[in-house]
């Protein structure tokens, strides 16, 4: 029996560490998250065979522990495959933030059982328990709120005085109550303190984060989930948790501080500092927008050669990612050079402008990432921008005093011809008002992006037949 779980470990293991390889394309992907999934059925369900090596008294409770378990695996195979098949991609980042935090409350429930159960372990299994205990509360709340915030119940940023001190405190007592754990365990009391101050660390710092940053804390959370879950893989003795763990709290670490970077900030600024405050005057955004028809913008559109698209949450929210790809191909077709540029932080997730146009079947080569896609700007006759806004705002690039001064940018007011297609004049994410929109060469198309890029599809048709 030791043997055949062995091998399920050894076979998780591989299966993951390939089924990840092969995440690394667009073109394997897909096969390779079935196979990370193959890798976590595996060990599931062989999580079930450690009752064979189960004696004494702990053999009495068998019967119910098998139950719950196996209830709980229904439950949650059940409620996942229901939630992913039914769950639209501008819901995705609120169910990836969701999920993530589950896999944080298992890795503290874990501890919390462990410390309870075993109070006199050596002090580098307490300590090992410990920290994946407070990291796993931490990653739980502060996904939590991330939650709450793409989803809209908690729409604006928290910042009350003295939170940072408050926070502190909060942390000091955490660190207070885990320094005393080994010594007073089993400690109901205590053990309840610790969590409690672990979880309300985790949402307490993430309250005042706005929502620009959302993308990096869940991120961050999905780093820490990683982390802790490996903590508790070494505590169990459980290889295929530990290397799980570990390469997810790998992948999410690095990620993480590549998408900091991307906006030009330090995490600790996006944690510790309130996103907006720069303690210079903003400049005033000068001049008037621009409006325009989507039958005028579609005729520029029909004889441009070349042009880049810069999709945002905008088009997300519209549903209309498989239009903006239908209107390129058409575009194509006459004989126009047409890219996608891509964000690092566009959307409200790590990659969730990516996975909107893998999912409107946009080839890969036709997506550029910010880097290689900027040099391209000034020899573009026309960019249109969909439902983006910060991303392309050069205030970025000259006010000192703008929030998101210093972030890198596209370069779509180096275009010939910018075309912005919004909803409204509402503002991003930074709650400012965009340069680009009031610029000479930039016109605004007002309404739904769906309904927009149908027309401009429509017409683009009617004037290549005229022809």
């Amino acid at each position: 029996m030791d043997l055949l779980l062995q091998s399920c470990d050894l076979i998780t293991a591989f299966l993951l560490i390939y089924g990840l390889k092969r995440m690394s394309s667009p073109v394997t992907a897909s096969s390779g998250i079935v196979l990370a999934g193959i890798g976590m059925m595996v060990v599931t369900l062989a999580s079930f065979l450690y009752v064979f090596g189960v004696s004494g008294e702990a053999r009495t409770h068998l019967p119910v522990n098998l139950l719950l378990g196996g209830l709980a695996l229904i439950l949650g195979v059940g409620w996942s495959w229901w939630r992913g098949h039914r769950v639209p991609l501008t819901a995705m980042p609120q169910m990836v933030a969701l999920y993530n935090g589950m896999g944080g409350a298992a890795a503290g429930a874990i501890s919390a059982m462990e410390l309870l159960a075993h109070p006199d372990a050596s002090n580098v299994r307490l300590a090992i328990t410990i920290a994946g205990g407070f990291i796993g509360s931490f990653s739980f709340s502060g996904s939590l709120i991330a939650w709450a915030k793409l989803e809209g119940k908690l729409p604006k940023p928290w910042r009350p005085r003295f939170l940072q001190l408050g926070n502190g405190l909060v942390l000091l007592l955490a660190v207070a109550s885990a320094t005393a754990l080994p010594a007073l365990l089993p400690n109901e009391n205590l053990l309840a303190l610790f969590f409690l101050c672990s979880f309300a660390f985790g949402a307490l710092i993430t309250l005042p984060i706005g929502g620009a940053d959302m993308p990096v804390v869940i991120s961050l959370c999905n780093a820490c989930t990683g982390i802790a879950v490996g903590f508790e893989g070494y505590v169990l003795h459980h290889p295929a948790l530990m290397i799980a763990g570990t390469v997810v709290g790998a992948a999410g670490s690095l990620l993480t501080l590549l998408m900091a970077r991307a906006m030009n900030r330090s995490l600790g600024n996006i944690l510790f500092s309130n996103f907006g405050e720069t303690g210079q005057e903003e400049a005033q955004v000068t001049g008037q927008l621009k409006p325009i028809s989507a039958e005028d913008a579609a005729a520029t559109l029909c004889y441009a050669r070349k042009m880049i698209f810069v999709p945002g949450y905008g088009l997300a929210a519209a549903h209309a990612q498989r239009k903006l790809y239908e209107l390129a191909k058409r575009l194509q077709e006459e004989g126009a050079d047409v890219k996608f540029a891509i964000h690092p932080v566009a959307g409200r997730m790590p990659g969730h402008m990516d996975v909107l146009l893998a999912e409107a079947g946009v080839p890969y080569e036709m997506i550029v990432g910010l880097d290689e896609i900027n040099g391209e700007f000034p020899t573009t006759d026309v960019a249109l921008v969909v439902g983006a806004n910060d991303i392309v705002n050069p205030a970025a690039r000259t006010d000192k005093g703008s929030p998101i001064y210093g972030m890198p940018i596209l370069d779509v007011d180096k275009a010939h011809q910018v075309y912005v297609i919004k909803r409204g004049q509402g503002k991003g994410y930074a709650g400012i008002e965009n340069a680009l929109f009031t610029a000479d060469n930039c016109r605004m198309v007002y309404g739904d992006a769906q309904e927009v890029l149908g027309q401009m599809l429509l017409s683009i048709k009617e004037l290549v037949g005229q022809r």
